[in-house]
């Protein structure tokens, strides 16, 4: 597995950056059977960093874990082995819960409150002052989406699962948190409803907080995430920044005809010639000027690609190669060697 401390292409120094979020070796299981001497492993020898000001995408399939991680590091459940440290405290200590927010996945909300009246309940638990509430729960209602009138006046149970999701992610903002923990926040939202869950999120990173979040909606991921990491079958498998995970964005493969050998070497370290006297290799540089250099070389390009996965290409080869036990030589070199 490729855990990776620090990026040197990522915005996020986390050389210089506390970690707010760190596991070594947690694992939980459950005990079965009419004698309870059967174990169910949920979670396998996890260990991860989570730094501070950073966005952290936990991806996997269904079953795979990621809900019991959360659920372990708030404190919700206690793991069988292993420990861990929230902003700078064991997980599970009290003094932790002031500073977090949290969205479920399916979060129960009760049913004959208006959102208003949820939002004001849920200031109270953090003893939030009601001239405070006054000024932050339109805030939060702004934030995310629901018009005022709405939450005054409509009980949550006549709320759509989209609207549910917003006031749910309003109160997990309500104390102002350090850290926020998000399961699926992107679940039951519309196109709409995502590009502005997608904007929070991102506002939240600009004013310097902590996102730890699971989702299966991958090109959402890709879009916010500084660091990932994706979990399968309990076990965490890969983890670092998509640039080392998936390969550069200034990274191509190109192939193409003519040209001086000498010049054509200098912009393409690893150009190669082929039989049909055609030659390819990787472009790291400008692709406007090294195209400016080939046509005053009297050369042409038949074809240049991006050299990089999508996210969604990584994840699935990486849960088929976990499933099957099979290796991508490609594959296995980019996680190993980004």
């Amino acid at each position: 597995m490729k855990s990776v401390a620090d990026d040197p292409d990522s915005q996020l120094n986390t050389t210089e950056t506390p970690p707010v979020v760190v596991t070594s070796e947690l694992r939980k299981f459950y005990r079965t059977g009419f004698w309870l001497n059967q174990k169910v492993v949920c979670l396998k020898n996890c260990s991860l960093t989570v730094y501070k000001g950073e966005t952290f995408g936990l991806l996997g399939p269904n079953g795979a874990g990621k809900t019991t991680l959360l659920k372990l590091l708030l404190g919700i459940i206690r793991p069988s082995s292993g420990r861990g440290l929230l902003l700078g405290k064991p997980i599970g200590d009290r003094s932790v819960k002031q500073h977090i927010g949290y969205l479920p996945e399916n979060p129960y909300l009760y049913d004959y409150l208006t959102g208003w009246e949820f939002l004001q309940l849920a200031a109270g638990l953090f003893q939030i002052p009601q001239s405070v509430q006054r000024q932050r729960i339109p805030q939060l209602l702004e934030l995310v989406g629901l018009s005022q009138t709405d939450a005054r006046k409509k009980l949550l149970r006549r709320y759509s699962k989209g609207m549910l999701q917003r006031v749910g992610m309003a109160q997990a903002l309500i104390n102002e948190p350090d850290l926020v923990f998000l399961d699926e926040p992107m679940s039951g939202l519309d196109p709409v409803g995502r590009y502005q869950m997608r904007e929070i999120i991102l506002a939240l990173k600009a004013a310097g907080k902590t996102i730890f979040f699971n989702s299966h909606v991958l090109s959402e991921v890709e879009q916010i995430c500084d660091r990932i990491a994706i979990l399968s079958q309990g076990e965490l498998i890969c983890s670092g920044s998509l640039n080392e995970l998936l390969g550069r964005n200034n990274t191509y493969h190109v192939k193409g005809q003519g040209g001086d050998w000498e010049i054509l070497q200098k912009w393409i370290p690893t150009l190669r010639f082929e039989p049909d006297g055609s030659w390819q290799g990787t472009l790291q540089d400008d692709y406007y000027d090294f195209l400016a250099s080939l046509r005053l070389m009297e050369g042409k390009i038949i074809a240049m690609n991006l050299s990089r996965y999508s996210l969604e290409e990584f994840f699935i080869q990486q849960i088929q190669r976990k499933n099957d036990g099979s290796t991508d030589p490609l594959m296995q070199n980019r996680v190993e060697n980004p």
